[in-house]
C-alpha cells in the first residue's frame, strides 16, 4: 500500500473506512500452489459468519456438543454446521494425494510385472546356455563366474533402462514440481538410490535361477538337448 508506519492510519476501502491497528508477518493462507498474496483482516463482529475455536486435544466430541448447544440457543432452527481446519487444509492437496496413492499402486504393478519378465528371461537364458554352461564348467570356471555370466547379461539391459529412464523421471518430476510456488529440491542422490534398489531387486529376481543353472552338473547339461 506504500505506507510508512501504517498502524495507527486509516484508509477507505468500498466505502468504508478502516483503521490500520496491527500487522502480521506474511503467511499462507491457501494452498502452496500459489505465492502468499495480500491480506487483511475487518473487525467486524456484527459481519461475523464464522467461528474458530481451538479444542484440546482428546475433547473434540464434547466441546462440539457444547457449542451446538450454545449455537442453537442463539439460532433455532438453523442447521448446524462445523469442519475441522485440517480437513480443509487436505482438501487443498486432493489431487496431489490420489496421485499418490495411484503412483504407489501402479508403480506395484509395473515392479511386479517387471520382475516375472526378467525371471522368464533369466530361465530361457539359462535353457539355451546349458551346453555352454557345462563346457565352462568342464573347463573349469566355478559357479560364482557362471552365475556372474547370466546376471551380467540382465544386469546390463537394467543398467541402460536406468541411464534412460533417470533423465526422464527428473524431467517429469521437475515439471511436476513446477506447479507449486513452494516446492522442494530434487537431489541426485534419490534418483542415485531409486537406480540402486531397481537394480538390486533385478539381481534377486535372476540370482536364483542363475545360480541352480550353474550349480547344475556338467554331465547332465553335456547330454542336453
Amino acid at each position: 500500500m506504500g505506507l510508512e508506519n501504517p498502524v495507527g492510519k486509516t484508509f477507505n476501502l468500498w466505502g468504508a473506512d478502516y483503521e490500520i491497528i496491527g500487522i502480521a508477518k506474511n503467511f499462507n493462507f491457501r494452498s502452496f500452489h500459489e505465492n502468499i498474496k495480500p491480506f487483511f483482516f475487518r473487525h467486524r463482529p456484527e459481519d461475523a459468519e464464522k467461528i474458530l475455536v481451538k479444542i484440546g486435544a482428546g475433547k473434540e466430541k464434547e466441546t462440539i456438543e457444547t457449542i451446538e448447544k450454545r449455537y442453537k440457543s442463539f439460532n433455532p432452527g438453523y442447521v448446524f454446521n462445523y469442519s475441522f481446519l485440517s480437513d480443509e487444509y487436505q482438501k487443498q492437496y486432493i489431487a496431489e494425494q490420489r496421485i499418490s496413492v495411484l503412483s504407489k499402486y501402479f508403480a506395484g504393478l509395473a515392479i511386479l510385472i517387471s520382475c516375472l519378465g526378467l525371471f522368464a528371461m533369466s530361465i530361457f537364458a539359462a535353457e539355451r546356455r546349458t551346453k555352454e554352461i557345462g563346457i565352462r564348467k568342464v573347463m573349469g570356471s566355478n559357479e560364482i563366474d557362471i552365475a556372474k555370466l547370466l546376471s551380467g547379461e540382465f544386469t546390463k539391459v537394467v543398467a541402460a533402462a536406468i541411464v534412460i529412464g533417470t533423465p526422464i523421471a527428473y524431467l517429469v518430476t521437475h515439471r511436476w514440481l513446477e506447479n507449486f510456488a513452494y516446492k522442494t529440491s530434487l537431489s541426485w542422490w534419490i534418483f542415485a538410490l531409486a537406480g540402486l534398489l531397481i537394480l538390486g531387486i533385478a539381481l534377486l529376481t535372476v540370482s536364483w535361477q542363475s545360480w541352480k543353472a550353474a550349480t547344475r552338473n556338467p554331465v547332465e547339461a553335456l547330454r542336453y538337448e
